[in-house]
């Protein structure tokens, strides 16, 4: 090789060196390679693994939303809520304009029993993209809790609205429904699970205690005989 040439070949195999030594050399994974081996240890179960994983992530990418949203998930998964709220709250300073973590952080402020931050954070879910059916339902959770009866209504008939499929909606109304004291409406909506989830003992043990509160002993004992058949509440 001329004199002439070495220096552009050894600029070249010196850029292509800098470009492959961190996973070549040290046979490092990418981040996003272990987010999805985090998310496939957390199917399995392996909830430590799967943190193990994400922290690793976010080891080689400080600014990886992802990794801290996944792994935030988990740790509220373990019953870590302070530890997965920090995590939210980190992915929502990288990704501001993201509703997901908003609300990934509310149903685990509501938790830990912070129902007007689980609100506040819906709300700003709400904010950021008004057709998320989660984040209304999620704050009707809150709310019933509270004590809001019609916001949480009015906030589950939304998601309704832009979910009608979602049985788990219709539970939450029917509970802040009885809450109220609107035992047909509960009843109704209870119906309504059963004709989404037809083997959901749970939709008719409920079903069962409202019609017996309702003097409907008959409708209630049928209700509860089929929970039970289906292997209880």
């Amino acid at each position: 090789m001329s004199a002439k040439c070495r220096p552009t070949f050894l600029r070249l195999f010196v850029l292509l060196s800098a470009l492959t030594l961190p996973c070549v050399a040290f046979g490092q994974q990418a981040p996003e390679d272990l987010v999805k081996r985090g998310e496939d240890k957390r199917a399995k179960g392996d909830l430590n693994g799967a943190i193990a994983d994400y922290s690793k992530a976010i080891e080689l990418n400080s600014r990886d939303a992802n990794a801290y949203s996944r792994r935030g998930y988990t740790k509220y998964s373990m019953g870590d809520y302070d530890g997965a709220i920090a995590d939210f709250t980190k992915a929502i300073e990288l990704k501001p304009k993201d509703p997901f973590d908003y609300t990934n952080r509310g149903f685990t402020k509501e938790a830990k029993g912070d129902l007007d931050g689980a609100i506040a954070d819906n709300t700003k879910a709400i904010e950021l993209d008004p057709k998320d059916s989660g984040a209304y339902a999620d704050r009707g959770s809150a709310e019933t809790a509270k004590g809001d009866l019609d916001g949480a209504i009015d906030d589950y008939t939304k998601a309704i609205e832009l979910e009608p499929k979602n049985a788990n909606t219709f539970i939450g109304r029917a509970k802040a429904k009885t809450a109220k004291g609107d035992l047909d409406g509960a009843i109704a909506d209870y119906s309504k699970v059963i004709e989404l989830v037809p083997n959901w003992a749970h939709a008719y043990f409920k079903r069962g205690e409202a019609k017996k509160a309702k003097g409907d002993q008959a409708g209630a004992d049928a209700d509860f005989a089929q929970a039970a058949k289906l292997k209880g509440p």
